[in-house]
């Protein structure tokens, strides 16, 4: 026989869950990590195959492409660095989009190869690993926290 207290507090749970999605979501997430439930977080987020990297490449390229957020930003900020007594302003548009996309991949790569050797480091250790998930876990749970405390300004 369940009691009413449980119930009662059943029924609160999934209250929230219904009305407060994304804090229960970075909570649920959270609880998991800093538990170290790699099954339980396998089961929010999904278990993916991995892929090569060309594909992963050419995904995060067309979807870096067709970002609608990327495009306005270009449409934006370009044409005010264009000299247009200059001519050849779809040159230099494309220059400028140019220069950007390579200070932007050589960013990317320097990150890329900084995770990879933090990665590497973490990886040697158990003891690391289990740390870094603790901390992820209860940053998340904390983002859960503030999130339904402070709730949307309307």
């Amino acid at each position: 026989m369940v009691s009413a207290d449980r119930l009662l507090a059943f029924a609160i749970m999934s209250f929230l869950l219904i009305v407060v999605p994304g804090p229960s979501v970075l909570f649920v997430i959270g609880r998991a990590l800093a538990q170290g439930r790699r099954a339980a977080l396998t089961t929010v987020v999904g278990n993916t195959a991995a892929q090569s990297g060309l594909r992963t490449f050419w995904e995060g390229f067309a979807v870096g492409v067709t970002n609608p957020k990327t495009i306005v930003f270009f449409a934006a900020v370009l044409p005010q660095f264009i000299d247009r007594g200059q001519g050849h302003v779809a040159v230099q548009m494309l220059v400028l989009g140019l220069v950007f996309n390579i200070i932007a991949i050589v960013c990317d790569m320097v990150w890329g190869l900084i995770a990879s050797t933090a990665r590497g480091w973490f990886a040697r250790s158990p003891r690391r690993l289990s740390m870094v998930g603790g901390v992820g876990g209860l940053t998340m749970i904390g983002l859960g926290l503030t999130v339904s405390a402070t709730g949307r300004k309307d």
